[in-house]
């Protein structure tokens, strides 16, 4: 029997988001050609995850292998989506719904990175490198262990390729955002800093990141460039087959010797023991409707289905 994997997306504000992940979307299923692919959203788009596990299940569907498209494991990869799988698979009696793992700290994005950044270099003047600053990005969360992950993967980066010096800023949540991180390192006076943001796809994010480099380029001496996000990338694809791979395999293990769920961690001790509860629900498919649902029927029972992202 034919078996199913779910890309766990997280949803955008803008369409130019949620296009650059159905294009993800698109080339994941050529690849998989063996599996049934579908796609679904945290938040904020449609489909949600219900609607997109309901109809690989009216497709003879019986494993799904849920793929979060995630970065790095804050409350999304810990809480949030493991929690809207548990609540699914409580709703049928015959599916198995087993969870992978979110890309991380791998090889993949490491060399990822390196690309980027190769990318940028390549239309600038060439400066040595121990000139140049390097400061990553991440999304940043209220979780340590997913932020240490942005640094684990920054302090490899930056030392393999040589820059005089690198640092980590966060588009929010996380302390320094880009601006006081950019403020920190013009103190360093490097001739050159590149911004790298680990972000998969363009969005409201990602461009005012962009926005927040170019005004301070404008208003310094030294040089501030920016590369672009990560996107669909053959290594970023093999990042996702060995993610498959482990699911497949049980071997998806999440880092639970730092959890904050389970373990005491300085500053967020109050968290252990938690209890998984989604908080997503005010904002699940709130924004743009799905403009290409499979089976589409334009009964009045259908568009009410639609409206409720079911």
């Amino acid at each position: 029997m034919k078996k199913g994997i779910l890309l766990c997306g997280h949803g955008s504000r803008t369409k130019t988001g949620t296009a650059a992940f159905k294009e993800l979307v698109g080339i994941l299923q050529a690849r998989y050609s063996d599996y049934e692919v579908d796609y679904g959203f945290l938040e904020f788009n449609h489909p949600v995850y219900e609607a997109s596990i309901e109809r690989m299940y009216q497709k003879g569907i019986r494993e799904i292998y849920a793929l979060p498209i995630i970065l790095f494991a804050g409350s999304h990869a810990k809480n949030d989506i493991p929690y809207e799988m548990n609540t699914i698979q409580g709703y049928y009696d015959d599916l198995t719904i087993k969870m992978g793992k979110h890309l991380g700290v791998n090889s993949f994005l490491l060399e990822l990175a390196q690309k980027r950044i190769l990318e940028e270099e390549e239309k600038h003047e060439p400066i040595d490198r121990r000139e140049v600053c390097l400061m990553v990005v991440g999304r940043g969360t209220t979780d340590p262990d997913a932020n240490s992950d942005v640094h684990k993967l920054a302090c490899m980066l930056g030392e393999g390729m040589g820059f005089g010096f690198t640092t980590v800023s966060y588009s929010g949540t996380a302390y320094p955002n880009v601006t006081q991180g950019l403020e920190l390192t013009s103190k360093m006076a490097f001739k050159r800093t590149i911004a790298i943001p680990f972000f998969f796809f363009t969005g409201i994010l990602l461009e005012r990141i962009y926005k927040q480099v170019r005004d301070f380029n404008e208003s310094s001496p030294l040089q501030y460039i920016y590369t672009k996000a990560f996107g669909v990338d053959e290594l970023i694809l093999k990042a996702f087959d060995e993610r498959l791979d482990e699911t497949i395999n049980g071997t998806a293990n999440m880092n639970c010797q730092l959890c904050k769920y389970r373990k005491q961690i300085v500053g967020v001790e109050s968290e252990q023991g938690k209890e998984q509860i989604g908080h997503h629900l005010n904002v699940k498919g709130v924004l743009f409707e799905e403009d290409e649902k499979v089976g589409q029927k334009n009964s009045v029972l259908s568009k009410i289905k639609k409206g409720l992202g079911i």
